[in-house]
């Protein structure tokens, strides 16, 4: 049995058309879409709609350490358009039409931070399941989905926002993760908090891992922990007792999914 697996996809709907050639079934653990491109400034959501020069300065303030400048200067953008909630979803729609229609069937999917989940039941169909606190058997193994990143302590969710992240607390984590049972393999798109796992090489800082996912991994002793989230991670791989942890590549620069066989 071959599965390929992808994160981080980004609106890379050209490779993921391709991502699950030659493999029995695909497993795309989220970050579809494509907000704020750091490569190409006139791409993305934010690049779409403000032009590059505003998105270069977005990341110059989001290369800090998260301080409140990088989100007041986007709530700033956001208060320059009369509907910016509408002009997401539009933006977002448009994305999900393309990403969900390059997936081959049967594809596995669990949704990322930069994802919108109330929107993909609408794109589901025969052979592309939507999963999220659920179990599917792939060639005898049980593998658990589990979506979304986690909520920073420094970071408040803001009501009536043009666009909000996927974020969940540990606690919320915890809950999700303790009704998926015994699993083989453990799909998450955050990290478990594991500091050479969380820590980006590029941008110079810890992300957020979970400690729920890392309790869940100690606990359950799955086959394999896949999950993506951190874009250049200072180690791609590691082992927890028996359970071999994939960071599976930022699929978006990479086009390149990673394989579990059995």
């Amino acid at each position: 049995m071959r599965v390929h697996v992808v994160s981080d996809v980004h609106g890379n709907s050209e490779a993921l058309a391709r991502a699950g050639d030659g493999a029995d079934a695909l497993v795309v653990l989220g970050d579809l879409i494509d907000f704020v491109d750091y490569y190409d400034h006139s791409g993305g959501i934010l690049g779409r709609v403000f032009g590059p020069d505003k998105v270069a300065e977005f990341a110059r303030l989001r290369r800090g350490r998260m301080g409140p400048e990088a989100g007041a200067f986007l709530r700033t953008l956001w208060a320059g358009l009369d509907d910016a909630a509408a002009v997401v979803r539009e933006a977002v729609h448009e994305q999900y039409t393309r990403l969900f229609g390059a997936m081959t069937a049967p594809t596995y999917a669990t949704p990322g931070n930069v994802d919108s989940p109330e929107l993909w039941p609408e794109f589901a169909r025969d052979g592309v399941h939507v999963l999220d606190g659920e179990t599917a058997e792939i060639g005898g193994l049980r593998f658990g989905f589990v979506g979304g990143a986690v909520i920073a302590p420094n970071i408040r969710r803001t009501p009536g926002a043009a666009w909000r992240a996927y974020l969940r607390t540990d606690a919320e984590l915890t809950g999700v993760l303790a009704g998926l049972g015994e699993v083989d393999v453990l799909c998450t798109h955050v990290p478990p908090a594991v500091a050479e796992l969380t820590y980006d090489v590029v941008a110079r800082r810890a992300e957020q891992g979970s400690t729920a996912v890392l309790d869940s991994i100690h606990r359950l002793r799955p086959r394999w922990s896949v999950f993506g989230h951190i874009h250049q991670p200072m180690t791609r791989r590691t082992r927890i007792g028996p359970t071999e942890c994939v960071n599976v590549g930022h699929f978006r620069r990479t086009g390149t999914p990673h394989v579990l066989a059995w």
